[in-house]
């Protein structure tokens, strides 16, 4: 593990709510955390400026895309994934295992890795933990994801015992793999598809290895919801304390709540960034359709109760104006409210965690917060 990095666990609430700091060599990442998805080294519609000053003090990046275009050679040449992007905050990097398993048409497993064809331009690859290591090391990450693979939903029993094998495997390989560069440390993926004592199996297996942080992967792939409340309830007893706990790809607000009161540290979602696109804000009443005809002629803010500089400054009547002209500045406007949405609720999830009252704050939030789109 790099020197530069560290956990710091400052505040336990009786709900199990953790709040924590985690140091690394590009600054300090206050946790519970929520991470803007930047799949190719940026987040959609948003410069540099706007990711921090929604909050955000950590981004995430994507091994798979970045490596197919320009290239992890590139951007080594180029100084590294920092300079080559001009963020200065901490980068995580997703190791592909994720996108590889939705190219499902075009890939194919085996035990040495992952064989698949790109989705740019149908060239053949193979991925496999040694050269997903080589590659984060080149884009010189805080971050780096051990390979794994990603059960779809449902999955047979003995197919998802399997891959949790082969996923264990490969993190063996990815320690022995990664040269430790730069001061990026790696974290750890759980697996074992929707089976709970598969799911046991791995949360321990992977703990016991030496990452310096631990995942759950495999969640939010379309499950229905009890499914995926039932697997995070099995898997976060058995995760280390003193290491920070990521939940991969979730999701949406109530999700986000539900999990810290279970003791996760870190997220990532493309939630806020691809609805957005569509039109869609979250607000602390619910999601919001800025599309919709009622708001034709409406003079409030996205979200009355929400203090970003979009709500302060734009009206709803406006929002949908520039979504049905197809302006660009919409998506922008929608994306930065978004952002700021998730920031702020993790800010204030750290001061009620702080205060020892995440419980009220949980009750207050998913008492005043529809789920239904209006």
């Amino acid at each position: 593990m790099s020197n530069t990095f560290r956990f710091d666990l400052i505040s336990t609430d009786p709900t199990g709510a953790r709040r924590g700091t985690i140091h690394t060599a590009h600054g300090r990442i206050e946790t519970p955390c929520f991470m803007p998805v930047g799949t190719l080294a940026n987040v959609k519609t948003q410069t540099w400026d706007d990711v921090r000053s929604v909050g955000a003090s950590i981004v995430l990046a994507n091994t798979y895309h970045l490596y197919l275009r320009p290239g992890h050679e590139l951007v080594r040449e180029l100084g590294g994934l920092h300079r080559f992007s001009g963020w200065s905050g901490p980068i995580l990097t997703d190791s592909g295992g994720f996108q590889v398993h939705s190219l499902a048409h075009n890939r194919r497993i085996e035990e040495d890795g992952v064989r698949f064809r790109s989705h740019l331009d149908g060239s053949e690859h193979l991925f496999t933990p040694e050269l997903v290591m080589r590659i984060q090391a080149d884009l010189g990450v805080d971050i780096p994801m051990a390979f794994d693979e990603c059960c779809p939903y449902p999955s047979a029993r003995e197919y998802a015992a399997r891959s949790m094998e082969r996923t264990h495997a490969w993190a063996r390989r990815c320690i022995d793999a990664w040269p430790g560069e730069g001061g990026g440390v790696l974290y750890g993926i759980c697996q074992g598809a929707f089976e709970p004592d598969l799911r046991t199996e791995s949360a321990q297996t992977v703990s016991s290895l030496p990452f310096a942080g631990i995942a759950i992967g495999g969640l939010a792939v379309g499950e229905p919801k009890e499914e995926f409340e039932r697997m995070l309830e099995i898997v976060a007893p058995h995760l280390p304390e003193h290491r920070p706990r990521y939940l991969m790809g979730v999701g949406y607000p109530e999700d986000l709540i539900d999990a810290v009161g279970r003791g996760i540290d870190q997220f990532d979602c493309v939630l806020p960034t691809r609805n957005a696109r569509k039109a869609m804000l979250f607000t602390s009443r619910g999601p919001l359709i800025a599309k919709a005809a009622r708001y034709a002629r409406d003079p409030d803010p996205p979200d009355p109760n929400c203090r970003c500089r979009v709500c302060n400054t734009t009206s709803r009547a406006y929002l949908r104006h520039l979504f049905k002209s197809r302006e660009y500045l919409a998506q922008h406007l929608a994306t930065y409210h978004n952002l700021y949405f998730y920031l702020d609720l993790m800010r204030r999830a750290r001061e009620a965690i702080e205060t020892g009252a995440y419980a009220e704050f949980s009750r207050r939030f998913l008492a005043d917060y529809d789920p239904a789109a209006r």
